[in-house]
This record gives structure tokens, C-alpha cells and sequence, in this order.
């Protein structure tokens, strides 16, 4: 039977050890960042930085829009041209839409100071964490990429490192001829930075109670293409946001397009997960957003060349966790720390990490078990005050819908800069939010045209995923008649529609008329984690895959 994840082995396994003074999980930016900080304070720590990916930055898709604030702090002798800082924003624009019409939003920066992106670029993040990785490793850093985090390790209540991934078992978990034990890497403190809803991250949580003066976290689901277009189409610097159509008043969400780099142009989708429909498929809605003028007009003449999906953590202020436990922290978007309403988290992913890497020095240096000064550094920090300004707006839309939070969020952000003397609260997990889908509208969506929307296999394949099919099952489900029972007799198979993938697929049972068969097709998988987020019935468990497995996003993603 498949090992669960933060279970102990079911056999003893002869593991090889390496040990290091700080070992740092992920290497998206708060991670890399943590890293680089560490280093250049103090060049004699042995630091290592393992990535599930096969290459930095194989795992790394988002909107690609970054504000260098942390940059300036973290790295002052480089220049943004060499860090690939090439395209600043010159125009932006912002659309409420209706079916047919887009009602352009008056840019004022002091009255929507979120969305004002002066001073901002757009970018590669992949490409940027791949320059912060060259960094990195030659201040000396340890970088292998390749290895998943399968476990954490613990000893006397404390964090003491990390086993990653066994390589070469088959599907039945039995060990291949090329079979090679994951190792233990032990380390005297250990940075999470996996990215939204991390397994290892999830297992710490669980094991040292960190979320247990937080609200629920709520999360969103990022989708994204990046398009070629012709060279007299592009408009380096143009950036464009929009909210309203396709979804409806109830449904928090928008699209987004970046031109940026040579000729491409990123666009993308974001929905957060406490929609209530069964029947929406994010995916589709995406699809459906192409064809508004708002958005089609960009894409002419062009070709898509890249997809990609990824949960964000959207719960801010009031869902951070505790950031510190015995042995180790939580940096980055698995601690929760994107700036929802400006839809970055790229900054405050880098300032995270730099301020755990302070606070791991002290604790080294003091020979402490606990960074425990991270949590009054961050709340000393202008992190701290940009996600507390920000702590209503998510919220708001969440209690109130598009058109009352509107004129709500201009209230707390252009008038009071955050400051109201109240928090509003997340109540429910993501996982909660489904009404049953016969008191639902179904959602009949139109057939894709491939030239301007397509569907989801011909994405998947342009995600150039790498998966060995003779390799264990990463989707662990749980009870298959509970399944039936739940998701496909109240909610009618919703993750046949949420995840972005169409790992998930739902068939009549020829041996049991009337019942369905759960049918996953795990090589699919774009690691976006929604499907653990919104499991209605939360026995869905996502580990991580053979080291090196998944998606490689180049291209721009």
C-alpha cells in the first residue's frame, strides 16, 4: 500500500545522510531569497536548497508582475537589467465587463493606490528565479534541483530535516531495479517555501498547530497562457486587469494580460476557491474571458505557446500561521503572504525570506531550537503594513459580492489606507463552500475554436509535464464509496470541472448501473493543488511525485 504522507515508513530503510546548518525547501523567490541573505551574511553556512522540479524555475508559473522593492533591499550591486528587469509597466488599464461591453475603471493611482503598478515590470518569474539560483549558487549555496520533500524528519518534538523523495518504484510502491532510497538531509533549521498549500508545509502546520490563532486560509486558483504575437501587435509595458463577466456578482475573481519580453504577451485568470457553483469550471471560464474584446484583440495574428496553473494563498493578515516552530519556518505563499488586491506576492515572498533569514542567524548564533524573532520582525516590517492595509478587501468580497464590496473597498483603501478600526474574517474553508448542484444553474459552456480557446488536453500538453507512469500514484483518495456519496451524488463530480487538468474524470459503472467510477489520470497533473483545496469531502491527499516529475514551464511562464 502506498506510504501516506508524514506517516512513518512501513519498512526500515537504510537512508545516506547529509547535514548542512540550514536546509531550504522550494526555489521559487522567498526561498531563493532566504538563501542569498543567508550567504551574504554569513559565507561560512553550509546551505542547501532541494527543488521537486527537474530544473529551477520547471514549477514556477504566475502573473509575472513584480514590484523591485525587495530586489533593491536584497540585492543593491545588480542592476534590473541583469537581473531580467527589462520591460517597466508604461500603461495600464482596468475593465469591469459585462457580456459585450467593458466599462473602462478611471486610473487615478491615489484613489486605487493597489492597482497602481508605476515603477513595476513585467517579467519571466521563471527565468527570474533561474538568475537568483546563479546567484545563489555562487555565493556557494547547494542547489538540487530534482528532489521532491517527501517527509519531515523529527526528533524530540523538533524539525531536524528532511527526507526526500524514494526514486524507482513502480505504481504498487514496489522498489524497481533502479531503486534508490530517498536520503535524510538534516539541518539545524529548515526554510519551507513550497509555494501555496505545500504538502510539507501542510504536515508541519498540522504536527506543531500553527494555524491555531488564524482564520481558515482561502485560497484562489491562478490560470495561465503566455501567447507570441506578431512584433507590430506588441506594446511592451501594457498591462491590463479586469473583473465582472464571465463570472457573476457572487464570485470573486478577474483576468489579467502582461505584454512583456520579445513579443509575448501573458494572460491569465484568477478565481477564488470558495466559489459555490459545482457546475463552474475555472478552466472554462478562462476559456469564455478570451473572447471579450477586452481581452481577443491581443491575441490576433498570435500563437499560444504555454500553460500553466497554480493555487494562490488569498486568506492574508488574519490566515498568516505561526512563522516559526522548533526547527524551522514558514516563508513565502505557503505561510500566505501575497498582497491579494494588488496580486503580487512576488515582493513579499523575497522580503519573507529575508527576514527567516534573519531571524534563523540569531537563532544559529544563540545555538536556540526556534527562530522566534521572526514573527516581531515581520511585524516591524513594511510587509507587515502592506498585508495589514490589505486585510479587508478579500473578505469583503467574500461576505458582500462584486457590486456592495466595491464601493466598500474604496471606502477602507482610497479614504482610510486600510486603517478602519476592524477586521473582517474568513469563516469557512474553501472546501465548505459548495451548495449542492441540483439547487445550482448548470453551466453549459461552448466548444473550443483552437485558434482562441481550446481545451483542457491540448493545455496539458503544452505544460511539457514529465511523468513516469510506472511510478506510484501521488493522488490519494481515500474512500471511493464516500466519493460516490458526496461528490458525485450531492455535487455531481466537481473536480471533473475544477481542476485545470482534467486529471479527474467521472464514468457510469458498467457493473453497478447507476453508480460512477472516480477515474484519475495522475500523469496530468500540473501540481496545482486545487484539488486538495476544494475537495468537498478533504480525504483527497496530494505527495509529491518521483522527484523531477510534473510540468516544465519555459517559454516566458
Amino acid at each position: 500500500m502506498t506510504e501516506r504522507f508524514g506517516e512513518a515508513p512501513a519498512e526500515e530503510i537504510e537512508r545516506e545522510e547529509m547535514t548542512f546548518d540550514v536546509l531550504i525547501a522550494g526555489a521559487g523567490p522567498a526561498g531563493l531569497s532566504a538563501a542569498i541573505a543567508l550567504k551574504k551574511a554569513d559565507s561560512s553556512l553550509s546551505v542547501c536548497l532541494i527543488e521537486k522540479s527537474a530544473e529551477i524555475g520547471g514549477h514556477i508559473v504566475s502573473g509575472a508582475l513584480i514590484d523591485p522593492k525587495a530586489i533593491k533591499e536584497l540585492l543593491p550591486e545588480y542592476s534590473f537589467e541583469d537581473l531580467g528587469l527589462t520591460t517597466p509597466v508604461s500603461e495600464e488599464k482596468l475593465f469591469f465587463l459585462t457580456e459585450k461591453q467593458k466599462i473602462a475603471i478611471p486610473f487615478v493611482p491615489f484613489l486605487l493606490p493597489s492597482k497602481n503598478n508605476h515603477g513595476n515590470y513585467a517579467l519571466s518569474l521563471s527565468e527570474f528565479c533561474k538568475k537568483l539560483a546563479e546567484i545563489a549558487e555562487e555565493l556557494g549555496v547547494e542547489i538540487y534541483p530534482g528532489f521532491a520533500g517527501a517527509k519531515l524528519a523529527f526528533e524530540n518534538q523538533k524539525l531536524v530535516g528532511i527526507i526526500t523523495g524514494d526514486m524507482g518504484r513502480d505504481r504498487h510502491d514496489a522498489p524497481k531495479s533502479d531503486f534508490m532510497p530517498g536520503m535524510l538531509l538534516r539541518a539545524k533549521q529548515t526554510i519551507l517555501a513550497e509555494g501555496a498549500r505545500g504538502s510539507l508545509t501542510t504536515h508541519a502546520k498540522r504536527h506543531f498547530n500553527l494555524c491555531r490563532d488564524s482564520d481558515p486560509e482561502t485560497y484562489g486558483l491562478g490560470i495561465k497562457e503566455v501567447w507570441e504575437i506578431p512584433a507590430e501587435n506588441h506594446r511592451p509595458g501594457f498591462i491590463q486587469h479586469s473583473f465582472g463577466w464571465p463570472l457573476d456578482g457572487k464570485t470573486y475573481g478577474g483576468g489579467f494580460l502582461y505584454h512583456f519580453g520579445k513579443n509575448l504577451v501573458s494572460y491569465g485568470f484568477v478565481i477564488a476557491l470558495d466559489y459555490k457553483n459545482p457546475w463552474l469550471s475555472p478552466f472554462e471560464e478562462m476559456q469564455r474571458l478570451k473572447t471579450h474584446p477586452a481581452f481577443s484583440e491581443h491575441f490576433k495574428g498570435g500563437r499560444r505557446i504555454a500553460y500553466g496553473a497554480r493555487a494562490l494563498t488569498e486568506g492574508g493578515w488574519q490566515s498568516l500561521p505561526k512563522l516559526s516552530f522548533p526547527g524551522g519556518i514558514l516563508v513565502g505563499d505557503c505561510a500566505g503572504f501575497l498582497n491579494v488586491p494588488r496580486l503580487k506576492g512576488i515582493h513579499t515572498a523575497m522580503k519573507s525570506g529575508m527576514l527567516g533569514a534573519e531571524a534563523i542567524l540569531e537563532a544559529l548564533k544563540n545555538n536556540a531550537d526556534q527562530a522566534t524573532t521572526f514573527e516581531e520582525k515581520f511585524k516591524n516590517s513594511w510587509l507587515a503594513k502592506e498585508l495589514y492595509q490589505a486585510r479587508n478587501i478579500r473578505p469583503a468580497f467574500a461576505k458582500l459580492g462584486t457590486f456592495l464590496a466595491s464601493p466598500y473597498v474604496f471606502l477602507d483603501e482610497t479614504l482610510f489606507r486600510g486603517q478602519l478600526p476592524w477586521t473582517l474574517h474568513h469563516r469557512e474553508e474553501d472546501s465548505d463552500s459548495f451548495h449542492n448542484a441540483d439547487e445550482m444553474p448548470e453551466i453549459i459552456y461552448p466548444r473550443p475554436d483552437n485558434k482562441l480557446t481550446f481545451d483542457r488536453p491540448s493545455s496539458v500538453y503544452l505544460a511539457n509535464i514529465s511523468h513516469d507512469d510506472n511510478q506510484p500514484n501521488h493522488l490519494l483518495i481515500g474512500s471511493t464509496q464516500t466519493w460516490e456519496e458526496r461528490n458525485w451524488d450531492q455535487f455531481k463530480g466537481p473536480e471533473t470541472r475544477f481542476c485545470p487538468a482534467g486529471v479527474y474524470g467521472a464514468e457510469p459503472n458498467p457493473d453497478k448501473p447507476g453508480y460512477h467510477i472516480l477515474q484519475i489520470s495522475p500523469q496530468n497533473c500540473l501540481h496545482c493543488k486545487t484539488c486538495v483545496i476544494k475537495d468537498v469531502r478533504q480525504e483527497l491527499e496530494w505527495i509529491p511525485p518521483e522527484g523531477g516529475s510534473g510540468p516544465n514551464y519555459g517559454n516566458g511562464m
